[in-house]
Formats: C-alpha cells, structure tokens, sequence
C-alpha cells in the first residue's frame, strides 16, 4: 500500500529513536523497579528553593518574564560565573534563560549551525547530543573516549583521532564536562588541546557543564571559557537541575559572546518563549546559596558513588570509577548476556533493578556490553538496589 502523505516523516527524525533514558524510566514503573537508570534525584530540592518558588507564585510572579530570562537570574548568573571562574559576562547581552539545558543545548546548535557543518562529539555521549545536531542539519562525528585499563583509571581520548576529526566543515565542538555517562573530568591540558584545534579550524565549543559543582578525589573543574582564547569562541549551558536537585523544573542557561547571544535568543523565543517565571525567581535565590550547599553537595555525592560502586564490584561487574556527575559505567560482558539491551531487560524484569544500555551512549554497536547506573538517589533506595543486584548471577 502508497504511504500516504499524513504518515511521512522527515529524514531527520529518522535518524534517530527516542530517548532510551526515558524509556527505562516507564519500564522500571511497569516492573516495580528500582530505578538508576534516569539521573533524577529521589530526595527533596533545598528548603530555600522551595520556600522562594512557592512565594514567588503567592506574589504573582505568574506571567512572562523577559524572554531571555528575568533580570535578578541573569544577574546571579553573571555573579557566580564570575565568582567561580574568573570571567566577567554582560546579563544584558550575553545571557539567555532557556526551558532547562536541554533546550539551551538545542537553541545553540539551531542558531550556529547550517547544513553541511559537521560537529565533533566525544563518544559514549549523552542522547541529546547527536539528535540535537541532527535535528539543526548538520553532521555529527563522532571520536571515541575509551574506558580505563583499570576500574579506577581515567577515561581517555586519542589527541591524534581527535584531530583527525577537525576539518574545514567542522562548526563546533560538543564538551561535557563533568562528563555523562563516563563520569570523566576534562583536565587543563586536555582543554588546552582542544582549544589549539578549535582556534586553527575556527570552531566554536558548545559546554555541557550542568554537573560542575559533583566533583569526587580531588577532580577539578574547568569551565572551557577561561581557557586563554576560548572566550569568544564558546557558549558556555548550565542549568538549575542537577546542583539543586530540581530536574523537574526546566530553568538553564546560556553563556556567550553577544553576537552569539543575538541568535540564540532568536531561536529560544521561538522555541519556547521563556522559562517559568516563578521557578527563575526560585533561581535567582538559589545562586545565592553559600558555599558550604555546595560542599554538602559533593560529600553527599561522593557518599552515594562509593556506596553504589562497592555494590556494583561485589556483584562481579566491572564498575568504573567517575570523577564527576552521578553515573556509574558497568562493563557486564562476565553475565554471558548477547548484549546490553538484553542485561538491562534482565536487570529490570527479574532482578528489579533499572539502569541505561550502554549502546543508547554511543553512535553504533559500541558499548553494547556497558551500562550506566545512576546513583543520585537516597541511601536507602541505593541499600535496596545492593539486596537485589545480590541476585545478578552469570549465565
């Protein structure tokens, strides 16, 4: 039978599924599971943020802000990049309040990017990367972070495959750092290189650095703007989500040289119009939290990491070490499982226990026999989990 006109779909959205992350959030519903699989916390958002929104809304701060983000945001925005990282940023002019850093990451690539640009993107990478780049026309190319020799090493690139990848279409660069799924924490000297490449090929790097303040064993975090001559050449995505444990509340943010910001702002009105106004009121007040929530943070983190890595070692896997975010890579090729998406099944339908293929990270087969677990969950969601990942038994 002819498809019909009202079935067609674009080639875009072809060329990608949805998210797997997301999906193993409903099956872990449909089977009662325990779910590490979606990087959402189960445990309550700060008093303080919660306090503000529910004022905020009893004031009426109830209709648009300014499109690009209500003032006192901006302003805290400016006020703690430059507190953290050195860097002074005009809220007037190079700041825009996206629906979360999802749709930051989106409004970027739309307004750089044209058809025949190609994107460099590390590799396992976060879903939204490669259906973002494709969804804005142009091409992703992918270069592969390779897993440690040993559980406790460091994720690591190829300088010369890396390089390989830049050539005279390549329009950006996608960085996420503290990285999601690895854990990896880019270092100086790794930035460095990658600005030597972004500087001789004229390319922009798009951050991804919603995890920065989830740091473990000393890591650092580096913002890739301060980086000398990366200033004018990067957009800097943050967000509420991750740091203050409101993923449900869609407030991020964009930070870039003005020119950019004029076409960011552009494609974001169109897209969305503007954040909720009262949860960017809530923001606002959560930028100004003192430095002790941010070093609870990371202890209460590094707490959770190290419980849930010890759980994953006992079962057998090989369970690698992160510096950063809240995941934990699993190598699972000892089950005898044909691949991951099977293993996961498993994992979910008959031990009850959630987590994410590896393969959803990656462009191809690779990663087919890794899966991700999330640990951003209470102590005793994560003791539940250890009793039943106990049952794991190889095939």
């Amino acid at each position: 039978m002819t498809q019909g006109a009202a079935n067609r779909i674009s080639d875009k959205a072809a060329q990608f599924t949805e998210s797997v992350i997301r999906e193993m959030t409903r099956q872990a519903l449909q089977h009662n599971a325990i779910n590490l699989a979606q990087g959402f916390p189960d445990f309550p958002a700060p008093s303080e943020l919660k306090l503000a929104a529910q004022e905020a809304i009893a004031r009426d701060v109830n209709q648009y802000a300014i499109t690009w983000g209500a003032r006192d945001l901006r302003e805290g925005i400016a006020a703690k990049f430059a507190r953290l990282q050195g860097i002074t940023v005009d809220p007037e002019t190079e700041i825009t309040v996206c629906c979360g850093a999802t749709e930051a990451m989106i409004a970027a690539l739309l307004a750089v990017l044209n058809p025949g640009d190609e994107v460099v993107i590390f590799e396992p990478f976060y879903e939204n990367y490669g259906a973002d780049t494709i969804l804005s026309g142009a091409t992703p190319r992918y270069v592969a972070l390779r897993p440690p020799a040993a559980p406790d090493g460091e994720w690591t690139f190829d300088p010369a495959e890396l390089r390989a990848a830049f050539h005279k279409n390549t329009r950006a660069i996608i960085l996420n750092t503290p990285n999601n799924p690895t854990g990896k924490v880019f270092t100086r000297a790794e930035l460095e290189f990658i600005r030597d490449l972004c500087v001789e090929f004229d390319a922009l790097a798009i951050t991804d650095e919603i995890y920065e303040h989830i740091l473990y064993d000393g890591a650092e975090h580096i913002s890739p703007a301060t980086i000398d001559g990366m200033a004018e050449r990067t957009i800097t995505i943050n967000g509420m989500s991750k740091t203050y444990s409101v993923t449900g509340w869609r407030v991020g943010w964009l930070i870039a040289p003005p020119a950019l910001t004029s076409a960011i702002r552009k494609v974001h009105d169109f897209l969305t119009v503007g954040a909720a106004a009262p949860l960017q009121a809530a923001g606002a007040v959560a930028l100004h939290l003192p430095e002790s929530y941010y070093q609870g943070l990371a202890a209460g983190y590094l707490a959770r990491r190290d419980q849930l890595l010890a759980a994953l070692r006992e079962t057998g896997l090989t369970a690698y070490r992160p510096r950063g975010a809240y995941y934990i890579m699993t190598d699972v090729t000892r089950y005898g499982f044909a691949n991951d998406v099977e293993f996961v099944r498993h994992l979910i339908a008959d031990i009850g226990v959630a987590a994410v293929p590896g393969s959803s990270f990656y462009s191809g087969t690779q990663g087919n026999q890794q899966v991700r677990f999330a640990f951003c969950k209470k102590p005793e969601t994560l003791r539940g989990a250890t009793v039943r990942l106990r049952k794991l038994r190889p095939r």
